[in-house]
């Protein structure tokens, strides 16, 4: 029974437009987005995907001559916002566990924009891509050494479990270049448990696997930093569905020996 509702609803969504127009750009159908609620209104998926745009730049030095690496980079909230502020940069790469939307991508945003590039990441989540490979201590994401000068995680750390973050936390020194940064947000709060999947406490009610995965603050930094992370910025409460967000420099000494 769960084989033939899985397939009707492949059927259905086939059937279904997975894209619309908006103020000139494409953007994915409704259906395809996740992040809430409000990202179901055009205006604002779009204004939110410009308002990360500003962000980069005002940050992270984000500019035309960028490298960036999304990591989790879904249906192209952050491409758009940068194609609509900035056009195209030098590089930008987008990876994701979800097939789907990598195909949306690679249709609807590389074609016009050829350096914007998207690959399916297939590792396991239970949440996004419950039958990929799982991460083992050789992870590596598929780029060469110093490729970028900004990793940027929106809502990714918040569905990984803890050996899994800190398994792509170990990936930051290799993959920037010098003077490279990181923008990332995740669930951290002071005064809980080290990490919590699903926490009952809250005004939020968590459903299904890895909704949410909180950490403690203390507990998330001494991994950073364990990682030669240099935290640059903290705020709490303030991304969706009240994550933290992060600006990071990872320090390049002893480079040859992670």
């Amino acid at each position: 029974m769960a084989k033939i509702i899985r397939t009707i609803g492949e059927l259905y969504a086939r059937l279904r437009s997975d894209h619309v127009i908006h103020d000139g750009s494409v953007l994915p159908a409704r259906w395809m987005r996740t992040g809430g609620r409000h990202f179901q209104d055009d205006r604002r998926f779009l204004a939110s995907g410009e308002a990360e745009a500003d962000r980069l730049q005002r940050f992270l030095d984000c500019s035309r001559a960028s490298r960036i690496l999304d990591i989790g980079c879904g249906v192209g909230r952050l491409p758009i916002g940068i194609i609509r502020r900035l056009g195209d940069v030098r590089r930008y790469e987008g990876v994701d566990a979800t097939q789907r939307s990598v195909r949306w991508c690679t249709r609807y945003l590389t074609p016009s924009h050829p350096r914007f590039r998207f690959t399916h990441l297939n590792v396991c989540n239970a949440r996004y891509n419950p039958a990929g490979d799982v991460l083992n201590d050789d992870f590596r994401f598929p780029f060469d050494d110093a490729s970028f000068d900004i990793v940027y995680l929106y809502s990714v750390f918040s569905h990984m479990k803890w050996e899994e973050t800190e398994r792509y936390v170990g990936e930051f020194r290799r993959l920037l270049a010098p003077n490279g940064k990181v923008f990332l947000t995740a669930f951290v709060e002071e005064n809980v448990p080290p990490v919590t999947v699903n926490p009952e406490e809250g005004a939020m009610r968590w459903r299904g696997p890895l909704h949410c995965v909180r950490y403690e603050r203390t507990h998330f930094e001494d991994m950073l930093r364990s990682h030669n992370c240099v935290v640059h910025s903290y705020e709490y409460g303030r991304e969706t569905d009240g994550q933290s967000a992060y600006v990071l420099t990872v320090s390049q000494e002893n480079r040859g020996n992670p």
